[in-house]
Formats: structure tokens, C-alpha cells, sequence
């Protein structure tokens, strides 16, 4: 049970962060409910933003610990998916995988939101965290730590239709009003993390969806050394890499129980959503089903102006 000085703590801190939000520049947001407010160059919803300042302020990285990274629509459920297979693969089969109950969201948490969640997961043996954070909102004990990321990255395009129809079906299920793909704003930073990719490649894994896509297994095996969870001889002679990639497929995901029917984060009811609207295709260049000539253009012009001097190119 909460102590009443713990209560009074975190009402303390609730009273701070609504002050201090109330400075902040604010906008739409895609047509969630509520506003994103601008911080240090970024909008954040106020259930991230907060989450994002207290996990500066308390989470304490270890040399161990994994941390998955990304833009929200990049891949994250299925890296999330992949990698905790891998780790788990001498504790659990096809049959006992925490994946049969709980969707890939809930069995490896964010940090933004879940990072006390995290501790139990330590205990378990289970290194793995993950958020959406930018690279220069990450916790400063987690660059000092020397602890290990993992980057994905996903063509703009794709991700903006993938955020776009998320938005969409996230109204249809509150039955508010839909926007239009072309009101939509989009915004993508990944040039930090590849920028420290270069700089670090021996702690940080700048993967590209596209990759992934195309040659599963092998990046797989990549992923697993380096994670330090490398696949022997042995498992690979019995296709234990293969039935991984195959147990974390889209079709097979998205075809579970759990991510058809149940919801993600069903305590919180401003963040609570229905499994199945994380799962919609998972294809790259689905795009071009969606968007025209002139706002594919719009799109990669943008994101040359903000690549064009890293280096980084899909």
C-alpha cells in the first residue's frame, strides 16, 4: 500500500510537471485526445514527456541490460518479439512462450512507462528494455553504464502511413472523428542514433527494418552475438534461428489470441488500446498504396534535409 508520504511525494511531483508543462509550446496530436507539447525539440504527449523526465531522474542502467530503441511504427513489436526469444530460448519452447499470453509490448517494457516493471524482468534473467526516447533524452546512466542498444530504423514513408492508420483505427475504436492522411504531421529523428552507431558500433546496433525483412535469419544471428546470446553450432544445425524468425513472424503474431482479442495496458485508461491495432501489415513499401507522387516526394525531401549530412540512407 502507498505511504501516505509517498503520496504526497508524487503529488508534489504531478503539481511540478503540470506547471512546468504549462510553459511548454503546444500542438495536435494526430487526433489522440489531448495536446503534445514541445520539449528540448521533440513533441511529447504528457503521459510520455513524464514518463521520459522520471526515468532521467530514476532508472539506473547496468552493463548488462539491453535496451531497444526506436520511433514509434519502426518495427519495435517484432524486434521486441525476436530478441526476447533469443535470450529466452533454453528457458521456454513454442508451447510455454510468454508470447502465447501477452503481447510483445507487455513481455519487454518501456522504459517510459515500465522501467520498475523492469527489475522483476532482471530477476528473471531478462535484460531486455525498451523506449522510444530520442537519443539525447536517454537516462545518462545508461551511456555510462556501457550497457548495449539496438537501434531500428523503417523507411519514413512507411512509417508515416503506419502511424497514420494506427491514429485511425486508435479514433474509430474512442468513435472520434478520423483524420486525413494528408492533414497528418509526421516527425522522425534517427541521425543521433546512427551518428553514435559510428561512433560506438560495439554498443550500439543500428538495425534497418528493410534488412530485417529481407534476410531475417541472418540478422538475427547478428542481433544474437551482439547481445552476447550467440547461437552455437548445434542450434544452428537444428534450425533453432529459422524457428525463432518463424514463431516471431507477423502472420503469426498477429494471428494469436492475445493480440486479436485482449488490450495493451488495460490499468491505465488513458493509454489503454486494443492488441490488434499494433498489427496491421508489417510490409515494406506499402506506401505506395497510400500515399500519392507529391506527398511521397514531400516526405523524402524532408528527411534528406535532416540525413543528407550523417551519412544515413535507406
Amino acid at each position: 500500500m502507498e505511504s501516505h508520504i509517498e503520496k504526497q511525494d508524487g503529488d508534489v511531483l504531478q503539481k511540478s510537471f503540470k506547471e512546468m508543462i504549462s510553459t511548454l509550446p503546444k500542438g495536435n496530436s494526430w487526433g489522440f485526445p489531448g495536446d503534445v507539447y514541445q520539449y528540448q525539440g521533440f513533441w511529447f504527449s504528457p503521459p510520455f514527456l513524464q514518463g521520459a523526465l522520471l526515468a532521467q531522474q530514476q532508472f539506473q542502467a547496468q552493463p548488462t541490460d539491453i535496451i531497444l530503441c526506436s520511433s514509434p511504427r519502426t518495427g519495435a513489436a517484432w524486434l521486441k518479439s525476436l530478441t526476447f526469444s533469443t535470450i529466452t530460448r533454453t528457458t521456454y519452447d513454442d508451447s510455454t512462450t510468454p508470447l502465447l499470453s501477452k503481447m510483445p509490448h507487455d513481455v519487454v517494457p518501456y522504459m517510459e512507462f515500465d522501467h520498475i516493471q523492469f527489475s522483476t524482468n532482471r530477476h528473471l534473467g531478462i535484460p531486455l528494455l525498451a523506449t522510444h526516447l530520442p537519443y539525447s533524452f536517454l537516462p545518462r546512466s545508461i551511456i555510462d553504464s556501457g550497457c548495449k542498444l539496438i537501434y531500428i530504423c523503417r523507411d519514413p514513408k512507411d512509417t508515416f502511413v503506419s502511424l497514420y492508420h494506427i491514429v485511425a483505427r486508435y479514433n474509430k475504436s474512442q468513435n472520434t472523428q478520423p483524420i486525413q492522411l494528408d492533414e497528418a504531421r509526421f516527425k522522425k529523428a534517427s541521425v543521433r542514433y546512427w551518428k553514435a552507431s559510428l561512433e560506438r558500433p560495439d554498443k550500439l546496433m543500428f538495425l534497418k527494418y528493410e534488412d530485417l525483412a529481407e534476410d531475417t535469419v541472418s540478422y538475427l544471428k547478428k542481433i544474437a552475438e551482439f547481445m552476447g546470446y550467440p547461437f552455437s553450432s548445434e542450434e544452428q544445425q537444428q534450425n533453432v534461428p529459422e524457428n525463432i524468425v518463424k514463431m516471431c513472424s507477423f502472420d503469426n503474431l498477429s494471428g494469436l489470441e492475445v493480440n486479436k482479442t485482449r488490450r495493451h495496458r488495460e490499468g491505465y485508461e488513458n493509454l489503454r488500446i486494443e492488441n490488434n491495432i499494433f498489427f496491421r501489415k508489417g510490409k515494406p513499401g506499402d506506401w505506395k498504396n497510400y500515399l500519392t507522387t507529391e506527398m511521397a516526394q514531400r516526405l523524402d525531401q524532408r528527411t534528406m534535409q535532416k540525413w543528407s549530412s550523417s551519412g544515413l540512407s535507406l
